[in-house]
């Protein structure tokens, strides 16, 4: 790595990437360097000249300075090589498959269970008072619970990043961009849960040919309270994982995005039910709570946008971050629609169980390597510049081939499809009572629709996370949202083609 050095002889920070953050993940080159031209560390961490001609220019700052280190990126092909030769490994102590699977394994299995806990909620629920009167609800569900890829998942993928990168280290800044991030997330929170209520009432006009207006209200309200209320307590549990896996030398890359989502599609789905019902028993006699409650949720909003204006990152994304979390909504509604329709047919019914598990698994899979591949680019390359095999047309097979820690990530979390959802589909069985088993037919159904949407999503995400990088925009805070709702449309529309095969052939699912 090349180490730039200041005019004056002192040592210029912007050539120190990772400076200051945990051994765990990378060697840190010593602060203090002889006087003289630009240096570079060579494999055996002695220091050796380098031509002086190479120029070191800063660039305008974007939305992913602020979560480096380093200002100043070297520009030469020199710098670009060595970079290229740490990001596959020769700069930080290799992550062996071993520790890898077991950092992921963990987390992985207590998102699954959580989907699956979520799935027989949703079960349950489709049968309550409200959501048969108010049928939009089960559209409004895959965009609240998607919202945990468009804030939580984001979220994590940021302040991993941070980690990684040194910037969590100083106390004073850590706290802020904390802070500063958590009050951004409350505000989107905030005006998602508006925007999803308001598509769902719109798909479910264009769907029905009517949309009462008393639904729409409570369709608001039930809305802006479950994202707010499940965003402020996911956002404080993903802080103290995020905190805590770093001080105990674990990746924050390989547990936060799944912890994220372990019991989220649960909390969201609860409150969901539990506050659309509450407010359902309002909406004869006391309707204007429900207006108060979104009136409440909206004199906040100034609120965050101060707090969150306050640190330059958050305050960035204040601004930027919008067209990203706004469009991945609009997908997942879509797949809502398409959930709605299905289980209105009583043969495709028992959809509903499913859904929430292939969706959940599928995002919290490919939120993993899509953390990973952003902590690679945001600690090797200078925004703008991506690894020489990323630069050539897309080749789906550079995704799984090759000798890199993304490359071997990318084939684990393929490999823990099949027997993941194996272990997710016969707990649902157990938990519907256990006296039946899946059938041959369901099982094989269900097991191609996951690993086509898996294999389809880490195949996008290798593409989008260097290509928004490529374009100078942050993958943590642009890729996740997509990806997440991708895997929620993908989810969805795969699952609900399974059922209609099922059906088709006269299979029950069961045996």
């Amino acid at each position: 790595m090349v180490v730039p050095e200041s005019q004056d002889g002192q040592l210029s920070p912007s050539g120190l990437a990772g400076r200051g953050a945990s051994q765990q993940y990378r060697s840190i080159p010593s602060s203090s360097q002889p006087s003289g031209g630009p240096k570079h560390l060579n494999s055996n961490e002695n220091i050796s000249p380098v031509d002086a001609s190479i120029h070191y220019e800063p660039q305008e700052y974007t939305e992913t300075d602020f979560l480096l280190p380093s200002k100043l990126y070297g520009s030469s092909a020199v710098s670009g090589s060595r970079r290229a030769k740490r990001a596959n490994g020769s700069g930080a102590p290799a992550e062996t498959v071993c520790s890898m699977v077991l950092q992921i394994l963990v987390p992985f299995l207590l998102a699954g269970f959580g989907t699956v806990s979520a799935g027989m909620l949703l079960d349950v629920v489709q049968n309550w008072d409200v959501f048969q009167e108010v049928t939009e609800l089960l559209i409004l569900v895959p965009a609240v619970l998607g919202m945990k890829g468009n804030l939580e998942m984001t979220l994590a993928s940021r302040l991993s990043t941070a980690v990684n990168a040194g910037k969590m280290e100083p106390a004073g800044e850590k706290w802020m961009l904390i802070v500063g991030n958590l009050a951004l997330k409350q505000l989107q929170a905030t005006v998602l849960g508006l925007l999803a209520s308001m598509m769902a009432a719109l798909l479910g006009l264009m769907a029905e040919g009517q949309m009462p207006a008393h639904h729409v209200v409570l369709l608001c309200s039930a809305s802006v309270s479950t994202a707010f209320i499940a965003s402020l307590l996911q956002g404080i549990i993903m802080v103290g994982v995020i905190i805590g896996s770093h001080r105990l030398g674990i990746n924050p890359d390989n547990v936060a995005t799944p912890m994220a989502a372990s019991f989220g599609d649960l909390i969201t789905l609860a409150l969901l039910a539990c506050l659309s019902q509450w407010f359902y028993s309002f909406l004869e006699l006391y309707s204007y709570v429900l207006y108060l409650v979104d009136l409440l949720f909206l004199c906040l909003i100034p609120l965050w946008v101060v707090i969150a204006s306050k640190h330059p990152a958050s305050n960035l994304l204040l601004r930027t971050g919008w067209e990203p979390i706004i469009t991945a909504m609009v997908i997942s509604s879509i797949g809502g629609l398409i959930l709605d329709k299905t289980v209105s047919d009583p043969n495709l019914a028992g959809i509903i169980v499913y859904a929430p598990v292939i969706n959940g698994i599928g995002g919290n899979l490919v939120s993993i390597q899509s953390s990973r591949i952003s902590t690679n680019l945001h600690l090797y390359y200078p925004p703008g510049e991506v690894p020489e095999d990323r630069r050539s047309c897309f080749n789906p097979c550079r995704t799984f081939f090759g000798s890199g820690a993304n490359h071997r990530s990318a084939q684990v979390l393929l490999l823990l499809v099949i027997p993941g959802q194996l272990v997710f589909l016969h707990a649902i069985h157990l938990i519907k009572g256990g006296h039946t088993l899946p059938s041959p037919l369901l099982t094989v159904a269900f097991l191609s629709a996951s690993l086509i949407q898996v294999f389809s999503l880490l195949c996008i995400a290798d593409c989008m996370v260097h290509a928004l990088w490529r374009r100078i925009k942050d993958p943590d805070s642009y890729s996740i949202p997509y990806l997440t709702a991708l895997g929620d449309l993908l989810g969805t529309a795969l699952l609900s083609l399974a059922f209609l095969m099922l059906w088709c052939v006269g299979d029950s699912g069961s045996v």
